[in-house]
């Protein structure tokens, strides 16, 4: 790693952010856009290799969030946020809008708390439909009533990080590779951060901003004086996605309501035309990415409440993801923890869906953080 992004005196850089996923990214290009010498470290070899490279690429409107809670409200702000950028840089997006479903009467009162929710928090664009309204739109769907939510829809993920790491490069900033967060000590001021990888360093900062998505506890344990109390308990939500063979039923989301802990397994066509399943959700202990073919028949069933049209042995494993969940399995779904108390340190934890719609209202809260 090389040294000052912009000469800082007796600092390197004004903010080390770890982690190249979207959020990171996101924090980077905030600070940088505002004149801070940035340099944003990543222990894989390309950005976005964590939780950002293995969800669904969908933009979400803020619906399904309490209302006053930071992901209600980084969510509709970072959504309104994200497709201007999105446009502004040329990364492709479909704002094909969701149909949020309810394929049987039982299902229609979390329809309309949902429809309450979405009010709450501001979320415009959504429109409530009969069945015949909603078959109108999607004329494979089983359906008692849905939602439709326009402002929903599917991007480019990858384009969209490789957007934000060439702002950050533009404006004199750094996103280095290869480069593992090491330790931290805050003193006097400042942050001596520990950088290794083959060409290990120390450098020196005014802020450190931990955004390091599955590894954000780690992180934060190897900051000198960090309370270990502090440090929410982190578990892996593990989700399975499946390729669907054949043509795409629908071409907008269609989303069930949601289950505890998380929005339910879902339907998607991506840019590409490809219909997809997922994600499920799975606690787990360890990192473990593969899809077991045997949760297909889980798939199949969910999928036809809604899809009854769906064929015989048409789905395939394709990908799973892994989100960093601050709940467990029977308890209540948090909120985003953003963790400024300790001089110099900003760490960010349980960063998951809608963080990637989310990420740049993230970054907006960490620049005014670093500035306040």
């Amino acid at each position: 790693m090389n040294g000052p992004a912009n000469g800082q005196g007796e600092h390197d850089f004004d903010a080390c952010i770890i982690g190249a996923g979207a959020v990171g990214l996101a924090c980077g290009y905030a600070l940088a856009r505002r004149g801070f010498s940035v340099v944003v470290i990543e222990k894989e070899g390309r950005i976005g290799a964590g939780v950002s490279s293995r969800n669904s690429e969908v933009i979400h409107a803020g619906l399904h969030y309490p209302a006053n809670s930071l992901k209600a409200r980084f969510c509709v702000e970072g959504r309104r946020a994200l497709y201007d950028f999105l446009a502004t840089h040329g990364v492709a997006f479909d704002k094909c809008g969701k149909l949020i479903v309810a394929t049987e009467e039982s299902e229609i009162p979390a329809l309309e708390a949902l429809a309450a929710q979405g009010r709450v928090n501001g979320v415009e664009g959504v429109t409530w439909l009969d069945a015949a309204a909603a078959r109108a739109l999607e004329p494979e769907l089983r359906v008692a009533a849905a939602l439709l939510s326009e402002e929903s829809g599917v991007f480019d993920a990858h384009g969209y990080m490789d957007a934000l790491a060439g702002e950050i490069e533009a404006q004199g900033g750094a996103v280095v590779l290869n480069a593992p967060f090491l330790g931290a000590t805050p003193a006097g001021g400042a942050v001596r951060v520990q950088v290794g990888g083959d060409d290990p360093t120390t450098i020196t900062v005014r802020k450190l901003v931990i955004a390091a998505g599955l590894g954000a506890q780690a992180c934060a344990a190897l900051v000198t004086g960090f309370p270990a109390a502090r440090i929410p308990p982190l578990h892996f939500g593990k989700g399975s996605y499946f390729t669907l063979s054949g043509r795409a039923p629908f071409r907008r989301l269609i989303y069930p309501p949601p289950i505890p802990g998380a929005l339910g397994t879902h339907y998607r066509r991506d840019l590409g035309g490809q219909a997809r399943f997922g994600p499920d959700l799975e606690f787990v202990d360890v990192e473990d990415y593969r899809v077991d073919p045997a949760r297909a028949a889980g798939f199949e069933a969910y999928v036809r409440r809604f899809w009854p049209g769906l064929p015989d042995d048409a789905l395939t494993p394709d990908y799973a993801g892994i989100r960093p969940k601050l709940h467990g399995p029977g308890q209540p779904q948090g909120d985003f923890v953003i963790d400024d108390g300790m001089d110099g340190v900003i760490a960010l934890f349980g960063i998951e869906s809608p963080g990637l719609t989310a990420s740049l209202a993230i970054g907006e809260d960490v620049a005014r953080r670093v500035i306040g």
